[in-house]
């Protein structure tokens, strides 16, 4: 019988070729890519959403705003390492329940809140203790969500997505990414728009709702097609197997996150501050920043996760401070639909750079040509009319997209190739851990500099800070490859070095 399994997005000639490996089911593929699209969905919804709520409950300040982006990338720095353990020590099933159940109902939980914050506009004056106590639901339990979304992204980015390329040519691995990356850029593109436009033509109630809806909603078909592509996949299920068997390999010496008690003579006689060192370096915390800072990959992880230190994105504070300024909410939208639209681009191109250069020199290119594009958003400072500095501060932040997502989907592939398949989710969880925590230390910034007049000190501050995240790549590109740059392939150096060559 005919097989009518086929690869991910391979050209005809290529499947041609290739008719020797193992084939991923289309039908798989294809639910995989859109549970994953409606996951995100809601996730980028609320990432868009939450900056514009905090704004109207508290106007001319970003200290709600700063606030709540302060306690979500606080929670997700110090348990992402947790959680990547956690996903490392449960099967498969489990972590999709856990992911989708705990997502989606802390979303309806903060859409909730917020509805309740919005239908009584002076809340804060009426009755503060009630404002107070809403502020902090949404504030948990938008966390939570995110720290559910965090579980999610790690399993289908980091594990199952490798472990259906396994047996495929490397090209395989590519394009999922790509794919995948392009799920998430569409999310971030099409929701922030359509979200605008029901707060600009409908209202902010309006928006809440839709979200809380869309969240008891999802969740169940989600759910449907995940478990379709657990059991509709040979190499996921034996993954899961091997997992199993490491797992109960391991109970019968001592589970990863378990914290042992310090039982013996010797210890006795120890202080307790040794006690409690010990204790600590035997976390699973520890353990994991440990397995982590051992990675080859450690540099391009930092200066990935240094990225997140910035205000020069489409994120809380910079909507925050759009909207302050008097740019429409629709335009916001469509300026943050824009900018993904630029980043989508990017899983097009980096497939294409990958047939020429490798995925360390594509991630050098890439980061600095978004280094270059941002000059234009520490430009915009200096220009004295606000509204065409804000132009100029969105145009520069779509335009950097490019180059930023090339280098993320760079970073990742090398982590994909050079982390062992045992510490893929610990280390996923570390760096996930570490961007939060430097996302968080951006929202500390800005409720010490909550006055969106200042806004251009967090944008000098998150160049600075991009700009050494440049320094830390390049370093490790020229450790590894002792070069930068392949100066004899310039054609006019090119001649230049034929000539010296010919006079030795």
């Amino acid at each position: 019988m005919e097989e009518t399994e086929t690869s991910v997005f391979l050209s005809n000639e290529q499947h041609q070729e290739e008719k020797e490996e193992p084939q991923l089911p289309r039908s798989m593929v294809i639910s995989l890519y859109l549970g994953y699209f409606l996951a995100r969905w809601g996730a980028r919804t609320w990432e868009f959403s939450v900056a514009l709520y905090m704004i109207y409950l508290w106007p001319n300040s970003l200290f709600l705003t700063a606030m709540y982006g302060a306690v979500e990338s606080g929670s997700t720095a110090i348990f992402g390492p947790i959680i990547g353990q956690m996903i490392d020590g449960m099967s498969y099933v489990k972590v999709l329940r856990l992911w989708l159940l705990t997502q989606n109902l802390s979303f309806i939980v903060a859409g909730g809140a917020v509805i309740a914050l919005l239908l009584v506009p002076d809340l804060k004056s009426k009755n503060l203790p009630v404002f107070a106590t809403l502020v902090v639901l949404t504030n948990l339990s938008g966390a939570i969500g995110v720290l559910s979304t965090l579980a999610g992204t790690i399993l289908i980015e980091r594990d199952w997505v490798v472990v259906m390329s396994e047996g495929h040519s490397p090209d395989v691995l590519t394009r999922m990414n790509s794919v995948i990356r392009g799920i998430d850029l569409s999310s971030k593109l099409l929701s922030p728009v359509i979200t605008g436009l029901i707060i600009s033509f409908v209202s902010l109630e309006a928006s809440a709702v839709t979200f809380a809806a869309w969240a008891t909603i999802t969740v169940w078909i989600e759910y449907y097609l995940f478990i379709s592509v657990y059991n509709g996949v040979p190499a996921i299920l034996q993954s899961d197997e091997r997992r199993s068997l490491r797992l109960s390999s391991q109970t019968d010496i001592a589970p990863q996150y378990y914290v042992p008690l310090l039982t013996d003579e010797n210890t006795q006689s120890r202080s307790g501050n040794m006690r409690i060192l010990e204790r600590i370096s035997e976390s699973s915390f520890v353990g994991a920043w440990r397995n982590y800072l051992n990675q080859d990959i450690v540099l391009p992880g930092v200066a990935l996760a240094l990225l997140f230190f910035t205000v020069l994105s489409f994120g809380t504070l910079m909507t925050a401070t759009l909207e302050w300024k008097g740019i429409p909410t629709y335009i916001i939208g469509i300026g943050r639909g824009i900018s993904a639209g630029v980043g989508l681009t990017a899983t097009v191109v980096y497939p294409l750079l990958l047939t020429r250069l490798s995925p360390l020199r594509t991630g050098l290119w890439s980061f600095w040509s978004q280094w270059t594009c941002l000059l234009v958003c520490v430009g915009s400072i200096w220009v004295e009319k606000e509204k065409i500095a804000s132009y100029m501060l969105m145009a520069g932040v779509a335009a950097s997209r490019l180059g930023l997502w090339m280098f993320d989907l760079a970073v990742i592939q090398q982590m994909q190739d050079l982390v062992p398949e045992t510490d893929r989710c610990v280390v996923g969880g570390v760096q996930n851990s570490l961007q939060a925590a430097l996302d968080l230390m951006a929202n500390l910034l800005g409720i010490i500099v909550s006055n969106p007049k200042d806004f251009w000190i967090l944008t000098l501050i998150s160049f600075s800070t991009v700009s050494l995240a440049g320094v830390f790549y390049t370093v490790h590109l020229y450790r590894i490859r002792k070069h930068l740059f392949h100066l004899e392939k310039i054609p006019l150096l090119n001649n230049f070095f034929i000539r010296n060559n010919h006079s030795t």
